[in-house]
């Protein structure tokens, strides 16, 4: 094995990036270790979108340096593109085409070998053999999803960075989407995830980053994040806090109390 193997997936540091006058990024610092699902968790316009669009050579930093799987994402970008895959908030797949077709899209624009070959084997992958005839058009929306990702998987790409791939997705297409997820990182392709769903980033990730007005200010295991707030005892019962609680403690609910003890109800999803 090689030493390279043991270097992180992505390295980030001290990344800022300014539209105008608002500061979306203010010096972001994380690694992510090959291999793993990392899960970078905030809000809507925390900075997550702009993070993944500058580690995919799709935007420029102002300041700090990034690598995607060993090359530099300013000083080598051509590398970088090769090396890395990117899921959108919305399935990019053609809904005329058939399923297969998508893939064979794909496979023929990457100028593979076999094309044909590669889109019936990403089509068992992902279960999508008996509906690879079908227009995408007709597919479930996680059905849909997993296409997109199939065809992000075509040339084999070591990272993947999925930008919210379950948003506007229902409970059962949320499922499925997960179990792909986690199916990619047992087969060893490194995965950034980033979400506002709190409850994915538990059910998913190795490691998750609380990204909060353009800064990391948490980054742990579940486990780790959760030991940042004392348990609770009720009834002699001990009730370990959830990651929400984490999350709110953290950053605060900027319309009202901090965290979820002023009585008022907060949704799994943040808005």
């Amino acid at each position: 094995m090689s030493t390279t193997t043991l270097d992180p997936a992505i390295r980030v540091q001290g990344i800022t990036k300014s539209f105008g006058e608002l500061e979306v990024l203010r010096g972001v610092d994380f690694e992510v270790a090959p291999g793993t699902i990392f899960a970078l968790l905030g809000s809507n316009g925390a900075g997550k979108t702009t993070l993944v669009r500058i580690l995919s050579t799709l935007l420029k930093a102002d300041g700090g340096n990034a690598s995607v799987h060993g090359h530099g994402v300013a000083s080598d970008p051509a590398s970088v593109r090769k090396s890395l895959s990117l899921t959108g908030q919305f399935a990019a797949v053609d809904e005329v085409l058939t399923g297969r077709e998508n893939l064979l899209l794909v496979a023929k624009l990457r100028h593979l070998k076999a094309p044909g070959e590669i889109a019936d084997r990403m089509l068992a992958r992902f279960s999508l053999t008996d509906a690879g005839d079908r227009k995408a058009g007709t597919y479930s929306g996680g059905m849909r999803r997993r296409l997109d990702i199939a065809m992000s998987l075509i040339g084999e790409p070591p990272v993947i960075f999925l930008d919210e791939p379950t948003t506007g997705l229902d409970p059962q297409a949320r499922i499925e989407v997960w179990q792909t997820i986690t199916e990619l990182a047992r087969t060893g392709t490194t995965v950034l995830l980033t979400t506002q769903y709190l409850d994915e980033a538990e059910q998913l990730a190795d490691r998750i980053a609380i990204l909060h007005k353009g800064t990391i200010i948490q980054n742990g295991t579940l486990a780790e994040l959760k030991r940042l707030l004392p348990s609770a005892t009720v009834e002699y019962v001990e009730k370990q806090p959830t990651l929400e609680e984490v999350f709110l403690a953290l950053v605060g609910d900027e319309s009202g109390d901090a965290g979820s003890g002023g009585g008022a109800e907060t949704e799994r999803e943040l808005r």
